[in-house]
């Protein structure tokens, strides 16, 4: 199926790197850091907009599909959770207001999971309604990047909508469980600066005894280290050596972006602090490709 969609938010194009294998056709994308711009031109010849609340509905074109990862720090665990009271949850609204001027068929949007349960469920329940009530039938549903086929533990809400309020929806269910041996580089092909100073890798050891091999260690806020045979969320910006390929090292540009489904084809051209914080925003890949599948599909069922 041949579609249009606009990327807001785009960030490095998780969701373009999803349409794009299901027959999207990329019309309009907006993004605000001009590290991720550049990436997103040098990988999808496309120039993304900036500033998305200075965008004019005139300069965006018609489409059948609207994605956006909205900012998510003002829900997010990791932040303050300050959600409306902060400039950038507000920046929902700018969404909102494309889908009532543009009315695309479809939607989907993603964030942290910690919106659903923001406020005591008002900020989830407020921007469903918004939505409903631009006319949108609304499905929304926490999805964790570990069950589709990516060794991440990452889970997002996923909001989907449609214009059409016939048709039915379902998340995707299939569990597909991926290998983290599939994403680290060898060891003997890592740059030296990748790797921690003796001190820590000492302290970390002396803390911490995996049971896998290979795996993650994961040291949160409190200093407490645990380890799995997959990683923690990745995060924009987090301390540097929060997360370690078996204690020793940091993981490479390349595996932080396939650890969020990018292929080896994305080309990287910003630096390792830019591309660690760019991976840190992505959505993951293999979770859009798996909704967006389920999308199209019940739209086509409609249609018959």
């Amino acid at each position: 199926m041949e579609y249009k969609f606009i990327d807001l938010f785009a960030g490095i194009g998780g969701f373009h790197q999803a349409a794009c294998s299901t027959g999207g056709k990329c019309v309009f994308a907006s993004e605000i850091d001009p590290e991720a711009k550049r990436a997103y031109e040098t990988n999808y010849n496309i120039i993304p907009h900036g500033d998305i609340t200075q965008i004019d509905k005139s300069e965006i074109p018609d489409h059948d599909i609207l994605f956006a990862g909205f900012p998510c720090q003002p829900f997010s665990i990791i932040g303050k959770k300050l959600g409306f009271d902060d400039i950038r949850g507000t920046l929902f609204f700018e969404i909102a207001r494309i889908l009532k001027e543009k009315k695309p068929k479809m939607f989907i949007l993603e964030n942290v999971k910690q919106l659903k349960t923001h406020n005591n469920g008002k900020t989830l329940y407020t921007i469903l309604k918004t939505l409903e009530g631009l006319g949108y039938k609304v499905y929304s549903d926490v999805l964790n990047a570990l069950d589709f086929g990516l060794p991440q533990k990452r889970e997002r809400i996923i909001i989907v909508g449609f214009l059409d309020r016939s048709i039915d929806f379902s998340f995707p269910k299939d569990k597909i469980k991926g290998k983290l041996e599939d994403v680290l580089e060898k060891e003997e092909v890592i740059d030296a600066k990748h790797f921690a100073t003796e001190k820590i890798i000492k302290k970390r050891k002396s803390k911490h005894k995996s049971n896998y091999c290979p795996s993650i260690w994961h040291e949160n806020k409190c200093g407490n280290i645990s380890s799995y045979p997959y990683s923690c969320a990745l995060r924009a910006g987090a301390s540097y050596n929060y997360l370690l390929v078996n204690g020793t090292r940091r993981l490479t540009p390349r595996e932080m972006l396939r650890l969020q489904g990018f292929p080896d084809t994305f080309k990287i051209v910003c630096n390792d602090s830019q591309t660690r914080k760019q991976a840190g925003n992505a959505v993951p890949v293999n979770v859009i490709k798996a909704v967006l599948k389920e999308v199209l599909l019940a739209e086509t069922k409609t249609k018959r």
